[in-house]
């Protein structure tokens, strides 16, 4: 299994600057680390909705996957809710996870915050256990912060 590259994050920054539309940011973002990364079979992004109050599904690379999320509920939810990254090498054993993808067997999730509010989650889901090193997960933190820093809220609001 290849390791994730730390020159991901420069790649992602210059990749979305001067771009304004958050779709195709997280759009680009999600393939720019889909294909940075083997043995992923989902790569994307969940994001709050003021309207429906949970996490909605966001542009990703991947099998079809569940539409809302709600704050607390599964890795993502839990992520969203304590605002903190988390590692999980076996999904199957995370209380109250929610399989949207069967095949899916471990995990790696990111808030997103932008100007120190959470907006979402970058998710990452692997079929093979114990997939995300602590290396991993410290490049996708530096790389949510730059996604992060090239969204507006404001422009964010108007689709979720």
């Amino acid at each position: 299994m290849s390791k994730l590259d730390p020159l991901i994050v420069a790649q992602l920054d210059a990749l979305l600057t001067d771009e304004h539309n958050p779709v195709t940011i997280m759009s680009n973002a999600s393939a720019a680390l889909n294909a940075a990364m083997s043995d992923l079979n989902w790569c994307g992004f969940y994001l709050y909705s003021d309207a429906t109050k949970t996490l909605d599904l966001g542009p990703f690379q991947g099998q079809i996957a569940c539409t809302h999320i709600q704050p607390g509920s599964g890795v993502v939810g839990t992520s969203y809710a304590q605002n903190r990254s988390l590692i999980v090498p076996n999904v199957h054993e995370f209380a109250g996870h929610i399989a949207c993808d069967a095949a899916s067997n471990s995990e790696v999730v990111v808030p997103l915050q932008v100007a120190d509010q959470v907006v979402g989650v970058l998710d990452i889901d692997s079929p093979s256990l114990d997939r995300f090193s602590e290396a991993d997960q410290a490049i996708l933190i530096e790389a949510a912060a730059v996604i992060a820093k090239h969204l507006d809220v404001q422009a964010l609001a108007t689709v979720y």
